[in-house]
């Protein structure tokens, strides 16, 4: 029987698709002629390297996360009056997302993390799943919660995700105590493939580094960024006009493959650059996010599997970089992480097609 899979995705940075990512392939080995469509505002050539080119690409959807002044900073006021206007009229958003679906007519819905698409697929009777390491209404609570239209919006937001069948909180995740349909798995990420040998033919240096801020640019000021003798720099940046940082298209191979042939990782906290690292042994410098929910279960579990240091953004100009480089290298190895929660994922979607209920764990 062929079935079709619904997967929404936030269009906020490129982590929801790349962590969805393995978990869908996995799906469609396993269910051949299974019919995929994207629904996120994701560029498709990103998702083409990441899902292939077989799928229908839906580009309007409601959610859009935060609005971001820069890779870190949130724009506060920019959220609330994106969140304000999405909420006004809450009953119709949610009508004209069950439409949506009623009309594709998927026999799952996957929903990494759009609560509107949640509540739109319950409200059709489609199966629909909930999956990610963060959720919004925890998001919009920890930033926006003192404002006085919060606690009508947190509680929409809330009764969305809890309208879905099961939601899957992967490994790490920031912690998630007001769903209630939790089911716990293992970290998902793609373990790339180490071709290192292959990147210092192709640029003729010892030692290639990455520079990645997860889709949402950063403006780093490349001026103060030091030339090392025997480095090049690969950066999903806006980069500079010199011979040693270059796009990381540039390397010619997928991401996670990419980020398994560095030498190291300069990057913020974020779940798909950190599993697929931490998954490669691939050392990490990353900028501490002290106000993202979940960074410091990220920054736990990165520190926990592979050689990891928080270092301030000045630390990496100038002589500083290459200092904080010795003392990345010097770290002890640490235990390598397993992707299991790719299959743990997949068994509950496959009994979710099969008809089958969902048991969640739930605590």
């Amino acid at each position: 029987m062929a079935y079709h899979l619904w997967v929404a995705l936030s269009p906020h940075g490129y982590g929801h698709a790349a962590m969805t990512a393995p978990v869908v392939a996995e799906l469609r080995r396993r269910r051949p002629g299974l019919a995929l469509t994207i629904q996120t505002a994701l560029p498709r050539d990103f998702l083409a390297t990441r899902y292939g080119s077989d799928f229908t690409h839906v580009t309007d959807i409601p959610d859009f996360g935060l609005r971001m002044t820069s890779a870190t900073g949130v724009d506060l006021d920019a959220t609330a009056a994106e969140y304000g206007r999405l909420h006004a009229d809450w009953p119709a958003v949610v009508e004209r997302e069950t439409e949506r679906l009623v009309a594709a007519a998927p026999d799952l819905v996957l929903a990494n993390v759009p609560y509107v698409t949640i509540a739109a697929a319950a409200r059709a009777g489609i199966p629909v799943a909930g999956y990610s390491s963060l959720e919004w209404s925890g998001i919009y609570a920890h930033y926006l919660g003192d404002r006085p239209e919060s606690a009508t919006i947190a509680a929409q937001m809330l009764e969305a995700y809890n309208a879905g069948d099961v939601f899957l909180q992967v490994t790490p995740a920031m912690p998630m105590p007001r769903l209630a349909k939790l089911k716990r798995i293992g970290p998902v990420a793609r373990r790339g493939d180490d071709r290192r040998s292959e990147l210092r033919r192709r640029f003729g240096t010892g030692r290639v580094g990455l520079v990645a801020f997860g889709g949402i640019d950063h403006a780093l000021d490349w001026s103060r960024w030091p030339r090392l003798d025997g480095w090049t720099w690969l950066t999903t940046l806006e980069r500079p006009d010199r011979g040693d940082v270059l796009g990381w298209e540039a390397a010619g191979m997928g991401f996670a493959d990419l980020i398994a042939s560095v030498e190291v990782v300069v990057t913020k906290p974020g779940y798909g650059t950190f599993t697929e690292a931490a998954l490669a042994e691939t050392p990490v410098l990353y900028i501490p996010r002290p106000d993202w929910p979940e960074s410091p279960h990220l920054d736990r579990w990165l520190e926990g599997h592979t050689r990891a240091l928080a270092v301030p953004l000045d630390a990496l100009f100038g002589d500083r970089l290459e200092t904080q480089l010795r003392t990345l290298f010097s770290l002890p190895g640490r235990p390598l992480a397993s992707p299991s929660g790719i299959d743990e994922a997949v068994e509950t979607l496959e009994s979710m097609l099969d008809g089958n209920r969902v048991h969640c764990g739930c605590s």
